[in-house]
């Protein structure tokens, strides 16, 4: 009775992790198969047949009831991370003072990415309209994915 109880409990153990922590490996899905297989030829052929559908009964309530717990909202919740993501690809370079509208000078061609410097510091930048060659004053109109937008001074 022992091993009986032990490869329904693994059956559900193995459930519960392919409908968890699994899902659409279906490794654990043929373990808990397996187990549960097991379990019922076992209670058939040590305990008899009147015992071997009552385990067989027991086996289908036990996969039910961990399908319905596993697939519960709150039972999601407690797995899930709750950390709140506050940043955004828009924000401006990090540590620097480059502010819309500062101008500086384009180190390498914008074409449409490339270097430029301003406020004596070099920055990833990207020119929107057009190309910027080497060594022309541009300006910056933007931020996008921690790079400067710039634009060519006329």
């Amino acid at each position: 009775m022992f091993w009986i109880v032990l490869l329904i409990i693994l059956g559900a153990i193995f459930l519960m992790a392919e409908l968890v922590l699994l899902p659409g490996v279906s490794i654990g899905g043929i373990l808990a198969l397996a187990c549960d297989i097991a379990a019922a030829y076992f209670a058939f052929a040590w305990l008899g047949t009147t015992i071997g559908w009552i385990i067989v009964g027991v086996i289908l309530i036990v996969g039910l009831l961990v399908t319905i717990l596993s697939l519960r909202s709150k039972t999601w919740q407690k797995l899930s991370l709750r950390q709140e993501i506050t940043s955004s690809s828009m924000d401006m370079p990090q540590d620097n003072n480059v502010k819309i509208g500062d101008r500086g000078v384009a180190i390498t061609r914008l074409a449409p990415m490339g270097k430029v410097e301003i406020n004596g510091k070099t920055f990833e930048a990207k020119s929107v309209s057009e190309l910027i060659d080497e060594h022309s004053q541009v300006e910056v109109t933007g931020y996008e994915n921690f790079n400067v937008i710039v634009k060519k001074v006329k």
